[in-house]
């Protein structure tokens, strides 16, 4: 018998207005029926209950979820209506967001893409990524072996090697999805037919995992993954990925519009920068050369490089990168990806911290035609928000402090903490501190394969604006 959570007064507005999270305080009883009527009863971990509220005095039916009383949230809705949390229901969820992700021009047998996002695809806690591409131990060989000049091409790739592959990386997050674990990897199996078939599955860990009293753990459970990485391919350009390593699940799969953005802007202020200045119609071969100077690329938090190389590849020969992280072993993965794309003598890279950089870097008075920031979430949580505020402002006024008259800004905040009016308000505030003027290019969010639902604001969380500076 499906237990009956019954929410307190005014306590539905949320859940009308489209959010699937009741949380344990909002809950005035949860009640079994037993002969006679109903008693009091506190659902297991991960059952099935039926969610209602008090409407003029009679009971309104709200949705079903999975219950988890060791958890805030008590109950994540998966339906507004009646329905069981069997196979079916996986497999015709999961080509539901198929399909959304193929009208919004995704191929996922082409390129790597989140397939799904937990209650934004109303699958709550469930997160499927995939990636797309080559054994990167083998790939870089036989492209090696067959001469294979400058910047590696997806073309390329599929010459030598055939149809890629698709690994799969998946995320239990809430109590009664990771309870139907089998039933999930069953209907992955049935639904997805990728040409290259599904090489292996990882499965990631994230701490919400211990909120919901599940343990940690990351493990292949399924298949092979190379020791040597995958390559993957986004916009056309090559990076090397490991499952197991890398952030999130692998990479940042929800950067991918913003990274091709970035590459756009570094072209066309490349280019603006090398047209010879008119000095009364008489331009001379002498003059133009004196003109040109490097377009320089500042990439702060630059993990393995991926926006540092698509605004190396947008602004062309001789534009110069430098790419900041505090880890050895992500910097040195961007340098093979450098290698990968032909940029190898582009980009170099500088591992500490990067308040401390971006104060050396003022201090030599360094200057750059394009900086890149993309910290790790300041604010997790919205109790720190404050303290993430400074963060905030600190790195945006320090990076344009360093930023040439009509260089361009790339800023992002991943905190979904942090509103996106509050966030414009920090860069307004940074660059009045700095007497810069700003202007907005273009504002964007996460890449479409990690959809935002109205009503759901959680699934609204990456940011990133594109400023030109006077």
């Amino acid at each position: 018998m499906i237990k009956r959570v019954i929410l307190k007064h005014g306590e539905e507005q949320r859940i009308l207005s489209g959010h699937p999270w009741i949380f344990d305080n909002e809950i005035q009883h949860v009640l079994v029926q037993k002969t006679p009527g109903f008693v009091e009863a506190e659902p297991e971990p991960g059952e099935i209950v039926d969610v209602e509220y008090s409407r003029q005095g009679k009971p309104a039916y709200l949705g079903r979820g999975f219950a988890n009383p060791r958890s805030k949230i008590a109950v994540r809705i998966y339906s507004s209506s009646k329905e069981g949390a069997d196979k079916g229901f996986f497999k015709r969820r999961i080509r539901e967001a198929l399909e959304r992700r193929s009208a919004a021009g995704f191929r996922p047998e082409k390129e790597s893409a989140r397939l799904v996002f937990a209650e934004a695809d109303r699958l709550p806690g469930l997160i499927v990524d995939c990636y797309t591409g080559w054994d990167a131990g083998v790939l870089r060989t036989a492209a090696g072996e067959n001469g294979n000049p400058g910047a590696l091409r997806f073309e390329d790739a599929e010459t030598l090697l055939g149809p890629p592959a698709s690994w799969l990386t998946v995320q239990f997050l809430s109590y009664g999805m990771d309870m139907r674990r089998d039933m999930v990897l069953q209907a992955l199996d049935e639904t997805l037919k990728f040409q290259g078939g599904i090489a292996g599955i990882i499965e990631k860990s994230a701490p919400v995992r211990e909120l919901e009293g599940l343990p940690l753990q990351d493990a292949l459970i399924r298949g092979t993954f190379p020791a040597a990485g995958i390559i993957v391919f986004e916009n056309g350009y090559p990076f090397r990925v490991d499952l197991f390593s890398g952030q999130k699940t692998g990479t940042y799969l929800d950067q991918r519009d913003n990274h091709r953005l970035t590459s756009e802007r570094a072209r066309l202020s490349a280019a603006l920068k090398s047209t010879p200045k008119n000095r009364g119609g008489h331009e001379t071969a002498f003059h133009a050369e004196t003109e040109k100077q490097s377009f320089r690329i500042l990439d702060l938090f630059s993990y393995h490089g991926a926006f540092a190389i698509h605004a190396l590849r947008g602004a062309g020969e001789g534009a110069e990168a430098l790419a900041v992280d505090s880890s050895a072993e992500a910097l040195e993965t961007a340098r093979l990806n450098a290698r990968l794309n032909g940029l190898e003598t582009q980009l170099e890279t500088r591992k500490g911290d990067v308040f401390d950089i971006l104060t050396s870097l003022e201090r030599d008075k360094e200057k750059f035609d394009m900086i890149i920031l993309d910290p790790p979430a300041f604010a997790k949580t919205k109790s720190a928000l404050e303290g993430a505020l400074r963060g905030y402002k600190e790195i945006n006024l320090k990076a344009l402090r360093l930023l040439k008259p009509g260089g361009i800004l790339v800023t992002c905040s991943c905190s979904q903490a942090l509103d996106e009016f509050r966030f414009r308000e920090i860069i307004a505030s940074a660059a009045s501190d700095s007497g810069r003027r700003l202007r907005l290019l273009d504002f964007r969010y996460q890449a479409q394969d990690h959809p935002i639902l109205l009503g759901y604001g959680e699934s609204l969380y990456l940011k990133c604006g594109i400023f030109r500076a006077d």
